[in-house]
């Protein structure tokens, strides 16, 4: 039988996260090949990454034109249009702003109308595979507590609307205790983790969250209580931050390993 061709990836962005995912699938992963990516500094991005020179330019809306898989690394603004781009062309779309599915919720309709899929990779979180064996029955309540240093989590709508600074904090300061969703809407690009998980399990609405500014934590850590009717568990992540403190260095192979399940012969994990 003769090979199947790769399955041909395009990036949406190449901050942080971005970059190091091209920089992975440029070295090579069987089955996987880059195809296309869209950037607003292509000079900048061309310098960070020379091998950039033999990769397509796209705009973030048009990667669905000639790629099977768009991933979107974008600011939040950003995520929409590129989002309805590749789900209207029928592709497989992979949001790194999890975030913003809780605000564009009417896309997963989308998608099933479109032939399409949304593929969420795990990213920075542990053990959505039992969360979502959970939710196959009945999950009573799931709570997620996050602690970040305060400077991953400064200029977040939600410390200006509430005049929250966490600038010289000298203890830890909880800062939100609510919803995965309004977490979510309040910090867009500090809990893409909750969103998952309120995915993977009860929703946005009934997963809780607490975010806590914590001067003496130098990772992003997230700690998850989840009691259900077939197990109660609680699970720790302790991430290193990335270049930009928001993320952490866990998301991108996070991203690879879900792009390879897609086509190796063998998936551990539901």
């Amino acid at each position: 039988m003769p090979n199947k061709p790769p399955l041909r990836v395009g990036l949406a962005g190449l901050g942080a996260v971005g970059l190091d995912v091209a920089r992975r699938l440029i070295a090579g992963v069987p089955g996987l090949t880059l195809t296309a990516v869209a950037v607003r500094d292509l000079d900048k991005a061309r310098r960070a990454l020379p091998q950039l020179e033999g990769i397509a330019m796209r705009k973030a809306t048009e990667l669905a034109n000639d790629c099977d898989v768009v991933v979107e690394c974008l600011p939040p603004a950003l995520f929409r249009e590129v989002a309805i781009s590749a789900i209207d062309k029928g592709r497989l779309f992979m949001p790194l702003s999890v975030a913003q599915l809780l605000e564009n919720e009417d896309l997963i309709a989308r998608a099933k109308q479109a032939g399409a899929r949304i593929l969420v990779p795990t990213g920075a979180l542990i053990g959505l595979d039992a969360v979502r064996a959970a939710a196959e029955g009945t999950i009573h309540s799931i709570r997620m507590v996050t602690r970040k240093p305060p400077a991953g989590l400064e200029g977040a709508p939600y410390l200006r609307a509430h005049n929250i600074s966490v600038a010289g904090l000298k203890a830890p300061l909880k800062v939100f205790d609510g919803s995965a969703r309004e977490g979510a809407r309040g910090f867009p690009t500090n809990v893409n983790v909750a969103a998952a998980l309120s995915l993977a399990g009860i929703g946005p609405d009934r997963t809780q969250l607490e975010i806590w500014a914590d001067p003496g934590v130098t990772r992003n850590t997230h700690t998850i209580t989840v009691d259900a009717d077939t197990a109660r568990f609680t699970m720790t992540i302790e991430n290193v931050p990335s270049e930009n403190p928001r993320t952490g260095k866990s998301v991108a192979p996070s991203t690879i390993a879900a792009l390879r399940a897609l086509v190796s012969e063998l998936k551990v994990g539901s």
